[in-house]
């Protein structure tokens, strides 16, 4: 990874952003609403943390089939998904709630993915959200050999085969989380001295990332056992509750970033970008199924991710409403606003992506 990060240009010809922020400043004025969460999202988490616990109870408590054992933690982690994009999204980026403390709770049920509050912050808030689809910077873009997510990025032959086992390696997101990924990246972020907010010392962080494993493994898969599950009907359901969650998380997010739409734009020889950050964000960004009511509902406005990303700090439950004044700023400064206009489509879109990227690059 290039360490050395690129710098956006800070003259903005089109006065986009200017005028875009203006606008959206005056819709929540005029309306005399919060940029935060309201009783939407509130609502929001009760329901998806009942979605995602009480199958849980049912299981620890109830006597059942293990084929209804298995249904029970797909709903699981279809909650466990719709708990990481609705209420951890929202909080991490300080916008569930006016109150920093409330944020911080709900920030941190990212423990319930088996994530850890500092690696997501860094990773997403940081990299991602600052240095969208720049290779080397963005670290969604890497996926290791296995993934061709970029023209940059160096090409095998398996990868012609890509868009068919893609799917079965997305599924693998959060579960990686639970036993891997959050100390390779804790270890990393420490050595680049990363971080999010105030910097905690290292002693606290590793800290509170082995407590929390060891609480989280604790509460998933030995608690089930001492109960009476048998120990391979409970790995199997922890597995399956990942599987479903991971493979949501990975196509929604894929889905913004991974398509023909999507830019990859490199900084020239002296690590400057041609535009804005804000302008930036409209070449490297996709929306999709924006007007699909369950699809806004279940993702937390992550198909509104034009949105999202240049007003990450207003909560997702507004992103209906201030896409029409971004789209047609965009448009008055013909500036590129991509979408598609259901999820289907995207989705197709991300695999033929996928395909282009697996083929043998020209020389």
């Amino acid at each position: 990874m290039n360490n050395t990060a690129p710098t956006f240009a800070k003259q903005d010809n089109l006065k986009f952003f200017r005028t875009l922020n203006s606008r959206v400043n005056s819709y929540f004025k005029e309306n005399n609403i919060e940029k935060t969460g309201n009783w939407k999202i509130h609502l929001k988490t009760v329901i998806l943390f009942t979605v995602f616990l009480v199958p849980y109870f049912l299981i620890l408590t109830l006597d059942m089939p293990f084929w209804a054992h298995l249904l029970l933690t797909i709903v699981m982690g279809i909650g466990m998904a719709g708990i990481g994009m609705n209420v951890m999204h929202d909080a991490n980026h300080g916008s569930y709630s006016t109150k920093s403390w409330v944020n911080k709770i709900m920030g941190g049920t990212i423990y319930v993915l088996a994530g850890n509050v500092h690696n997501w912050q860094v990773q997403h808030n940081v990299l991602h959200h600052t240095y969208t689809n720049i290779i080397g910077h963005d670290e969604d873009l890497e996926a290791g050999r296995i993934m061709r997510f970029s023209k940059e990025a160096e090409w095998h032959k398996f990868h012609k085969f890509q868009q068919y086992y893609a799917v079965f390696l997305y599924g693998l997101l959060t579960f990686n989380w639970a036993i891997t990924t959050d100390f390779k990246q804790m270890s990393s972020y420490l050595k680049r001295k990363l971080s999010y907010g105030e910097p905690k010392s290292p002693k606290t962080l590793w800290t509170t990332l082995i407590i929390t494993k060891v609480i989280y493994l604790s509460i998933w898969i030995v608690l089930p056992i001492v109960i009476g599950i048998t120990w391979w009907k409970v790995l199997i359901g922890f597995f399956i509750m990942h599987y479903t969650a991971g493979l949501i998380l990975s196509i929604v997010f894929q889905l913004a970033h991974v398509v023909d739409e999507a830019a990859n734009p490199q900084p020239n020889e002296a690590g400057e970008m041609e535009n804005t950050w804000a302008i930036h964000q409209l070449f490297t960004t996709v929306n999709f199924a924006p007007k699909n009511k369950i699809v806004n509902w279940y993702t937390g406005g992550l198909n509104h991710q034009i949105e999202h990303h240049i007003f990450p700090h207003i909560s997702h439950v507004h992103y209906g409403k201030i896409a029409k004044i971004v789209k047609e700023t965009a448009k008055e400064c013909q500036l590129p606003y991509y979408e598609y206009k259901t999820m289907s489509a995207a989705v197709v879109a991300h695999f033929k992506h996928l395909k282009t990227l697996g083929l043998k690059p020209a020389l």
